[in-house]
């Protein structure tokens, strides 16, 4: 292919409408990820890509763009040196030992980052249910810092499809979180070596039907009302991760 020079090129047109419309993403089943970080990333996890495109005299590999035009398909402020267009994966059913799953968690650089806190405590999978951002939204993708590509991702609403103990995070109910440990029922049984962290939207928490229906209820004690999604998720994993972690 021939040098883009025009940010007029279709191409780079379908881009942009990946970028900034949900809807064709979820008709395409495809998303963008720009920058060397993330498509190293994606090249590590053995993502290969639909389309590729860097900046004309860069050196990275793709259809040479003219920096200009690829400016205009990038969502960062300075622009990008390259961006790639890959398919979207969603396992079939959420996998453990350890899964997340995120309810109703609205904002997409808070779901970036619990999937970059996922990947970092070896979770296996992000369950998405009602109401949660896009994971392959750009500022998710971007706040995963490459996450995205590591991590089995899954579409479930439904609590009994999520793998081993559900651990409902409910500021100030239930017991502290090492408090479940310190009382004996995680973890002792064979039958009980996998788990799901149950994590709602900062505003609204988690609904009454999925708190009723865990198998146990937890906080992280704080001194104030609560926690972001992403920054309750990132303790909660730390604190599970260190009492999965073979003895």
């Amino acid at each position: 292919m021939t040098q883009i020079t025009s940010h007029h090129n279709q191409k780079l047109k379908e881009i942009r409408k990946l970028r900034m419309r949900r809807r064709w993403r979820d008709r395409s089943g495809l998303f963008v990820a720009e920058g060397e970080d993330l498509l190293s990333a994606a090249d590590a996890q053995g993502w290969v890509a639909i389309e590729r495109y860097a900046a004309a005299g860069s050196g990275l590999p793709g259809v040479s763009v003219e920096a200009e035009a690829l400016a205009s398909a990038s969502g960062l402020g300075s622009g990008t040196r390259t961006l790639a267009v890959y398919e979207e994966r969603w396992a079939d059913v959420p996998v453990g030992p350890l899964c997340v799953y995120l309810h109703g968690v609205h904002d997409p650089g808070n779901v970036g980052t619990v999937l970059r806190s996922a990947a970092a405590f070896g979770a296996s999978c992000v369950a998405f249910g009602p109401g949660s951002a896009d994971p392959y939204s750009p500022k998710a993708v971007r706040a995963s810092m490459g996450a995205i590509f590591s991590l089995a991702l899954t579409r479930s609403g439904d609590l009994a499809a999520l793998p081993g103990v559900k651990i409902a995070l409910v500021p100030g109910a239930g017991d502290p979180l090492d408090g479940l440990w310190r009382s004996g029922h995680v973890f002792v049984s064979p039958s009980a070596k996998e788990a799901t962290l149950l994590i709602g939207s900062e505003r609204e928490g988690l609904p009454d039907a999925l708190v009723a229906g865990a198998d146990r209820v937890a906080h992280i004690p704080i001194a104030t009302d609560s926690l972001n999604a992403a920054m309750a998720a990132t303790i909660a994993l730390y604190e599970i991760t260190r009492r999965m972690a073979p003895e």
